[in-house]
């Protein structure tokens, strides 16, 4: 079962911070600041690291990418659902009792105006003088773990980074924790959605670099730089895995000017045929309407429009454990220059 923080040891985060920051060897890690890393009792133990005023890990999720993204250059989706708000931290199995009981023995032996003993104390009235834990809970060593909270790298600034705030609470094994941010397969496939390579959308032209006012240009993707691309996100030890692939279905021309007209008239070039567009053939028309693409009605003058063309990406996820599901569609696109000229016309 677990056990929720007290509103007694609250008062122990702010101290734990000034301890932590004085453990020798710190140094950075994804998440905050590191606090110890090591093999304590035969069991390897999760990389501590200071979560703001809390004692929490840097989390030990593995991905792994199916999928290339086709590119050198790739970024990462934007949610095309603004309300959509993933958890940027959670909480997973990270001590077993003998690792609590090794953090508090390290701590106390900080030398530094006696601060480690002093908090020391206050962390054994919490895992050790029943307050509300007994002894470190030795007793149940291979029974369970004292779970902490983790931060997404990729969001540790931000304000709901914060929301993992208790402090290291323990949890039997094979019991479900009462924690609303316990790590689940659903946090997992989110977590994974942040971590899709996805390639950049600079689109072909032609004509390429220098089009002409009120001559259709026409767009396309390589088909071999936007496959289907899935990452997969594993907790080692705790039977949770989930997979998150995103599947490309459409491409959004934006001229960069209000003088051009796209094709279609949305401005969506859907996948057709397993491809995003047509390359012009050789020999066709200039004035030829492409099936996607974009006509310019005024010249750049002396600069370029910034056409911008964004993909958006259908996402997916599966577990381990049969849950599964759609995530918000995401998004992801690139700006490059287009030279507009006039049509020059020769009279005799």
């Amino acid at each position: 079962m677990s056990v929720r923080t007290k509103p007694s040891t609250r008062w122990a985060a702010p101290v734990l911070a000034a301890a932590v920051a004085l453990i020798p060897g710190t140094a950075y890690a994804g998440g905050g600041d590191t606090v110890g890393n090591g093999d304590v009792g035969g069991e390897q133990q999760s990389q501590g690291t200071r979560q703001g005023k809390n004692l929490g890990i840097e989390t030990r999720i593995q991905t792994t990418v199916e999928g290339s993204p086709g590119s050198t250059k790739t970024g990462t989706l934007t949610p095309a659902n603004s309300n959509w708000d993933p958890p940027a931290c959670w909480y997973e199995p990270a001590y077993t009792p003998k690792q609590i009981e090794a953090t508090v023995k390290a701590i106390r032996k900080i030398g530094f105006f006696g601060i480690g003993d002093a908090v020391g104390g206050l962390f054994d009235s919490y895992f050790k003088d029943g307050d509300p834990y007994k002894n470190y809970n030795l007793d149940k060593q291979g029974e369970g773990k004292f779970w902490a909270a983790a931060v997404d790298d990729k969001r540790k600034d931000e304000p709901e980074a914060k929301a993992c705030n208790r402090m290291p609470f323990w949890v039997e094994d094979g019991e479900p924790p009462k924690e609303r941010l316990a790590v689940t397969p659903r946090i997992l496939a989110e977590y994974a959605y942040g971590q899709l390579p996805v390639p950049d959308t600079e689109v072909e032209m032609a004509p390429e670099g220098e089009t002409k006012v009120n001559l259709p240009t026409w767009a396309w993707l390589d088909k071999a730089r936007f496959k289907k691309i899935s990452v997969t996100a594993t907790l080692p030890g705790t039977g949770l895995s989930a997979t998150t692939t995103a599947r490309p279905v459409s491409l959004r021309i934006e001229p960069g000017t209000t003088d051009a007209e796209t094709y279609p008239a949305s401005g969506e070039c859907p996948i057709e045929d397993g491809r995003i567009g047509t390359p012009r053939a050789k020999g066709t028309p200039a004035d030829t309407d492409p099936p996607c693409g974009v006509r310019y009605l005024r010249s750049s003058r002396d600069g370029s429009y910034e056409l911008k063309a964004t993909l958006t990406w259908e996402v997916k996820w599966t577990s381990t454990n049969g849950q599964g599901g759609g995530l918000p569609p995401g998004e992801f696109g690139t700006t490059q220059d287009v030279v507009v000229r006039e049509i020059q016309s020769v009279n005799r």
